[in-house]
């Protein structure tokens, strides 16, 4: 039996969920032979429909809102194409990477269309900051040992495959990326540490509630695969808190 959906926030307007890794959001022509989705497991879940406003890759695991009506959802996805969504998120890379740098590489739509060298290169913006680092005594690649670090992730903008595409341009490709990653380090991980997933979550959702303006933080934990992680190489301290914070809407001042 399908277990239910971790729901981390709903009101009479919205709805967040833990999406799992592994799951594809909807149908599409990436689905190939799957029959399950997120949209339907909530649609039965909930007893209602719901409307996605954003997007989060299959292989990635976290926070996901949707909108339990179209009004709404037309009103969040205008703040998601606005920018006006703070996202956070948590990647395991290969090697030691920036204590805090500005990602600024434009980036090719790959939707598939058409050849990705045909399609306009658009402005993709990332933060990234290391929280914490290990080496390993074990030689994965070349060198004797092996170096990860542990990213907190901001995507100012909102390019598909952004984060991944921007780590391994800047040599700091996630763990279990079979596209964008390093197939060898991306084995180990499967096979010593039980990690066989892309090690990327999306851990937060900062926004203005499209009806009452009161601002919504969602945070979402990691799921037992990522948490074990953690706990093995010490970096229990970084594990995100679930739940969800808010406070009134901001008067309006005139000047």
């Amino acid at each position: 039996m399908t277990q239910p959906l971790t729901l981390l926030y709903r009101d009479e307007y919205l709805v967040a969920v833990h999406k799992p890794s592994g799951l594809l959001v909807h149908r599409s022509k990436l689905a190939g032979g799957e029959n399950e989705f997120l949209l339907q497991r909530l649609r039965n879940q909930l007893g209602q429909r719901a409307y996605p406003v954003h997007r989060l890759d299959r292989p990635t695991s976290g926070v996901m809102v949707m909108a339990l009506d179209a009004i709404t959802a037309a009103r969040l996805a205008a703040a998601f194409r606005e920018h006006h969504v703070n996202k956070r998120y948590l990647a395991v890379v290969r090697g030691f990477g920036p204590e805090r740098e500005r990602l600024d590489y434009a980036l090719r739509e790959e939707d598939g269309s058409r050849p990705k060298a045909e399609m306009p290169a658009l402005e993709a913006l990332t933060e990234v900051e290391r929280l914490d680092e290990i080496e390993l005594p074990v030689q994965v690649d070349r060198y004797p040992n092996s170096r990860y670090s542990l990213m907190a992730v901001r995507p100012v903008t909102g390019r598909r495959h952004q984060i991944r595409r921007h780590l391994a341009q800047r040599g700091y490709p996630i763990i279990g990326d079979a596209k964008h990653g390093k197939g060898n380090h991306n084995r180990f991980f499967a096979r010593q540490l039980a990690c066989p997933r892309l090690l990327l979550a999306a851990v937060g959702l900062g926004f203005s509630h499209p009806v009452d303006g009161r601002h919504l933080q969602l945070n979402c934990g990691l799921d037992a695969t990522m948490t074990a992680l953690f706990q093995r190489f010490g970096w229990t301290r970084h594990l995100p808190d679930e739940g969800v914070h808010s406070r009134p809407a901001s008067p309006f001042v005139s000047t």
